[in-house]
């Protein structure tokens, strides 16, 4: 069993990287709070590592955090919720967001998330209220969106492939891509500083997802 793994970063999308280490290529699905949180490629990245095998794959799910990788386990416990519909609430929930939604009753919050629906969110809060204390986490006073790490672009363009990749993370987590597409559109629209790379896309997309500014 797979628990951590450590190596070069060798891709790095918004929904999968691939970790190269003594020779190998790992294959490693995110979620976007992961995505963040990573270096450039071609640095060293280290990960927290759940591994899934079903009857005819082994997949690999990394975290930047043992909260993540904790969270997920916890979503994964849930009836109907698959490893990809756990990604997807953590890509637009961070655990301490999750943990207030739960604490609340907030199934609206839950709902949110693309492709997770209300009967979905009902039962991540009814199984999971007496168990979140598992996260040692309490929930954050307000939610805030910052920008990433890495230095600004020339704001007198889109960076190529910048929308393409906000739009594709977006549809990975169970968006119509005419809708990413819409949402995109309108981040970029109301602000052109928006577009200096797909981390502030994708995270200024999730806001108004949420109903945010």
């Amino acid at each position: 069993m797979i628990a951590t793994l450590t190596g070069m970063l060798a891709v790095r999308d918004a929904n999968r990287i691939v970790v190269e280490t003594v020779g190998v290529g790992y294959e490693v699905l995110i979620p976007l709070s992961t995505y963040y949180r990573l270096p450039p490629t071609g640095e060293r990245v280290a990960l927290e590592i759940r591994q899934v095998v079903r009857a005819d794959t082994l997949t690999l799910y990394g975290f930047s955090t043992g909260t993540e990788k904790r969270a997920f386990d916890l979503l994964m416990s849930v009836q109907h919720v698959g490893p990809k519909l756990a990604l997807a609430i953590l890509s637009v929930l961070a655990p301490e967001e999750l943990v207030a939604a739960i604490a609340k009753g907030d199934v609206e919050r839950i709902d949110a998330v693309p492709g997770v629906g209300p009967k979905v969110a009902e039962r991540v809060v009814r199984e999971l209220r007496d168990r979140v204390s598992d996260l040692k986490l309490v929930a954050p006073p307000t939610t805030q969106i910052n920008g990433p790490t890495r230095a600004a672009q020339p704001a007198n363009g889109i960076p190529a492939g910048s929308l393409d990749e906000a739009i594709s993370a977006l549809v990975n987590l169970g968006m119509k891509p005419v809708e990413a597409n819409r949402i995109v559109q309108a981040v970029v629209a109301a602000d052109s500083s928006a577009a200096v790379s797909p981390e502030v896309i994708i995270r200024r997309s999730l806001a108004v997802l949420r109903g945010e500014k």
